[in-house]
């Protein structure tokens, strides 16, 4: 593992705004890097998905809708210039309030909405299995159906995953590393997940 992946970290904003296109991801992904260049090309910088209530047309956000872009520390200050911009996505204005750092924590069962793969489940699987035994993290996992995130180049498919009975260093290696590609539109960047119990 490279220094910066072990020292990655979450920026959450504050976000003020009502409602995003309902494929917002490829186009608020390019008003982040007009506001702040240096991050396409940090190859470990990613956006975790936002929470809203999402349609085929729109996603409204709650009043208190997060931001959250994960990088590694040593950006934190750089990322500090994205509070106070009104960021333009789709036609629709986002304000960018105050910015906190949260430190990545060890929770025993992660989740993935999208783990990027055009393969079938078996061969993704067999994927996972492989890079799972790289990175040294032993777990169990439980693999969703096939869903499609519309990117900048068209559509990303791939598979949403739980990955669970994780022990502590584990935990925080997948959230460092995470799985396959596409980061900055926030596939395979893991998030705490309920506990999972009784699972062979």
């Amino acid at each position: 593992m490279n220094d910066d992946a072990a020292e990655m970290i979450d920026v959450v904003y504050d976000l003020k705004g009502g409602s995003l296109p309902g494929e917002y991801v490829a186009v608020l992904w390019q008003e982040l890097v007009r506001a702040l260049p240096w991050l396409d090309a940090e190859e470990l910088a990613g956006m975790l998905p936002l929470r809203g209530s999402q349609s085929d047309t729109a996603m409204l956000l709650p009043q208190r809708a997060k931001l959250v872009l994960r990088l590694p520390q040593r950006l934190q200050q750089q990322a500090q210039q994205l509070s106070g911009q009104t960021l333009d996505v789709g036609g629709h204005a986002l304000q960018v309030g105050a910015a906190r750092q949260r430190l990545l924590q060890a929770y025993p069962t992660l989740h993935a909405h999208l783990v990027a793969s055009a393969e079938g489940e078996e061969e993704f699987l067999a994927a996972v299995s492989a890079r799972l035994s790289e990175l040294d993290i032993p777990c169990k996992w439980i693999c969703g159906k096939r869903v499609e995130l519309r990117g900048g180049e068209g559509t990303i498919p791939g598979y949403s995953l739980v990955v669970h009975d994780l022990k502590p260093e584990g935990s925080l290696r997948l959230q460092q590393m995470g799985l396959g590609g596409e980061r900055r539109y926030g596939c395979g960047l893991f998030v705490p997940y309920k506990e999972i119990a009784g699972l062979d």
